[in-house]
């Protein structure tokens, strides 16, 4: 049996996850809807993706939400305020993002009778707690405002599923990299740090002695995995946090070589002091969500890092106006 399009709305679409959790509803014939107001979005994120329904506007504000949400089936709440520095920094502006503007989206959801939400969580949330792996369970105390907004999102979701029978899924990031991943923004995550620094011949910095680690998660497995928490089937009303990573933990520094290596750079990176707020490992228990949605990633960091580089040097090489074929 065929099923029917259905209309998803996808906030912060034309972000690094969201444009390309934009693009797979379309490849299966459903119509997507974007909410983004560009503050971290980048409008050439979608050149590529043709047949989307675009709203530019904020989360923070409830009109919007209930427009974007009008004749959804579901949402996939990806529009957020990242990095946990910027949240230290500026710990107001976090708040009313991630909690009032997703208190906003699920208002939105709700009203317009979305029968499911699924929402980007964060392996941030874990804290405190040195426990490895990380199981959907146990929890230590959030070391950043990013980490008690993104605790505060989870929380917020199982409220709504409790009282008014939505649906909710969220879904623990840990640390999603690939293609589209900015370099360029002032809280710029590791990866396209580090492969920026290698293409233009830099050292890169490390925070700490490097031998932190991380499960570093391809965005194309991000995207499978929200498919399937879409689409699985789960009690009406209930409520799953799952993690979603790769299962696997590799040190800043082995990184930094990796992305070395690729790029041709030759030499050892630059050490800061460590930066307030970091956890120090992060490994993801998946059997979770291989049992609820049947999760499983396909893409491990070699591979992951290929396809990334691939990327930086196209784009390096585009901003040096040589054809990108023939950068190293």
């Amino acid at each position: 049996m065929v099923r029917a399009p259905r209309t998803y709305l996808v906030t912060g679409g034309a972000g690094f996850i969201g444009s390309h959790l934009a693009e797979a509803p379309l490849v299966r014939g459903d119509r997507v809807r974007i909410l983004d107001n560009f503050s971290t979005g980048r409008r050439e994120n979608l050149k590529t993706v043709s047949g989307l329904e675009l709203l530019e506007g904020d989360i923070r504000e409830v009109e919007t939400c209930a427009r974007a949400a009008a004749g959804c089936s579901g949402i996939f709440h990806q529009a957020a305020l990242g990095s946990v520095p910027r949240s230290v920094s500026d710990p107001a502006t976090t708040f009313a993002v991630n909690l009032t503007g997703t208190l906003n989206v699920f208002l939105a959801g709700r009203a317009n009778g979305c029968e499911r939400v699924v929402y980007a969580s964060s392996s941030s949330v874990y804290g405190s707690d040195a426990t490895l792996p990380k199981t959907e369970e146990r929890i230590g105390q959030p070391l950043s405002p990013y980490a008690a907004s993104k605790r505060s999102g989870e929380l917020l979701a199982q409220a709504f599923a409790h009282c008014y029978g939505t649906t909710m899924v969220g879904l623990r990031y840990f640390n999603v990299y690939g293609p589209r991943q900015d370099p360029d923004s002032p809280y710029a995550a590791v990866i396209p740090l580090f492969f920026k620094a290698a293409l233009s011949g830099q050292p890169a910095t490390v925070f700490g002695d490097g031998e932190q680690t991380r499960d570093f998660t391809y965005v194309g497995d991000v995207v499978e995995a929200n498919l399937a928490a879409m689409d699985s089937p789960l009690p009406g009303g209930s409520s799953l946090i799952l993690n979603i990573g790769a299962g696997r933990r590799t040190t800043v520094n082995d990184l930094w070589k990796a992305v070395a290596d690729a790029a041709g750079y030759e030499g050892p990176p630059v050490h800061a002091p460590a930066r307030a707020g970091d956890v120090r490992d992060s490994l993801a228990d998946l059997r979770l969500a291989a049992e609820r949605i049947g999760y499983t990633p396909r893409v491990g960091i070699g591979e992951g890092l290929g396809k990334a580089f691939a990327y930086y040097r196209g784009v390096a090489a585009g901003a040096a106006g040589t054809d990108p074929s023939s950068a190293r």
